[in-house]
């Protein structure tokens, strides 16, 4: 059995151009930073039942599968008694939650994607058919009515001695188009105060920038940078019958976003992300690597003749450790994020080390980054 630092993957995401220095970055429409106050989807969320499954369904007749079963046949007209309820089988269904996002001003008719998942103990909800199901907003109206088959993307199989294969996750599913709006969600654009844009990523640099393209485009005093995250616009009067039409100008409109030096960590798949703004000063890095080796044989153990024991194996371990010496490197000062890559790969460090090495350097003010761990 072998303990070694595991290799993963580390992907370094290059702003382009990679050569263009921040006073050249390319501009970004300002659809493309903010969203408009009010403009919004909405979640909703539903209860409901999935059948059709191939012996895969809820086990054990739970409680509320078979409730919902009954109270589900009641309600097309069939005649439900304790006896029958008692007697009913719920192998072939599953009790699902069922949500769905509309987006904002949606009208009556459309048709949106729904996500199905099981709340019970089903092992799989291949190949089956979601009965209809209201899917209801956080005011507990009905907004949208859900059906149809659901395509899962695994598989699951079993035998009879326990043992078992799965592919990725059976019991969550989707249908495409599977919801249809039945209540309008109504989003005003223009408000009493005009039009605000809410900012993704909030940003002094970046409002007070966005203030300044639509005062350009529009005249003078039309926007005002009410803090980092939101920026009011006040509608001129041509647009005051065209709230659309300003929204669609404003969309347009290209700015250049400020963005923060950030260097993203994600523990869980190795993955070490730097973005554009990264800068590393002059700095000496020395680091090594520590292998464990654990080796673990069964060996034979004989009795000697005419003693009378028996021949039994015993399990022998042997445990190696490795380190192995950092050779001082050195670091220049780098003034793009190409010279960034090029320094980190001259360390030859592994994923694992690089995270490792990059919290050291902000650690010792050498690099100019946010690190952010997720």
């Amino acid at each position: 059995m072998h303990f070694k630092p595991q290799r993963l993957l580390l992907t370094l995401l290059l702003a382009l151009p990679l050569l263009a220095s921040a006073s050249t970055a390319r501009a970004t429409r300002i659809e493309d930073l903010c969203d408009v106050g009010g403009v919004r989807p909405n979640q909703l969320v539903g209860y409901g039942l999935v059948v059709g499954l191939n012996q895969t369904g809820d086990r054990g007749a739970d409680r509320f599968t078979v409730q919902s079963t009954a109270a589900m046949l009641r309600r097309l007209g069939a005649t439900v008694d304790l006896q029958t309820i008692q007697n009913i089988q719920m192998r072939n269904a599953a009790a699902v939650m069922v949500t769905a996002s509309i987006p904002s001003a949606a009208t009556p008719g459309v048709r949106v994607d729904i996500t199905v998942a099981s709340i019970g103990n089903a092992k799989s909800l291949l190949g089956g058919v979601l009965l209809q199901t209201p899917l209801y907003g956080a005011d507990r109206r009905v907004y949208a009515v859900a059906q149809g088959a659901v395509l899962v993307g695994g598989f699951s199989a079993s035998g009879g001695n326990g043992s078992s294969v799965q592919q990725n996750h059976p019991t969550s599913g989707r249908v495409p188009d599977g919801a249809i709006v039945e209540r309008r969600v109504d989003a005003p654009v223009l408000g009493a105060n005009g039009i605000f844009l809410q900012l993704r990523e909030p940003s002094f640099v970046t409002a007070e920038r966005i203030v300044q393209a639509i005062d350009t485009a529009l005249g003078a005093g039309t926007a005002q940078a009410v803090d980092h995250a939101l920026v009011k616009v006040t509608v001129p009067e041509a647009f005051r019958t065209r709230p659309v039409a300003l929204v669609a100008q404003l969309s347009l409109l290209e700015v250049e976003a400020d963005s923060t030096a950030r260097v993203v960590v994600d523990e869980r798949t190795g993955t070490v992300v730097l973005g554009a703004g990264v800068r590393i000063s002059e700095a000496a890095v020395a680091h090594g690597n520590l292998t464990v080796e654990i080796v673990e044989q069964q060996a034979v153990s004989q009795p000697g003749a005419l003693s009378g024991g028996t021949t039994t194996t015993v399990n022998q371990t042997q445990v190696n450790a490795e380190s192995q010496a950092g050779a001082v490197a050195h670091v220049n000062n780098t003034a793009s994020l190409q010279e960034v890559v090029a320094a980190l790969n001259a360390l030859g460090a592994r994923p694992r080390d690089l995270v490792s090495i990059l919290q050291a350097l902000r650690s010792a003010g050498a690099l100019r980054a946010r690190i952010e761990a997720q």
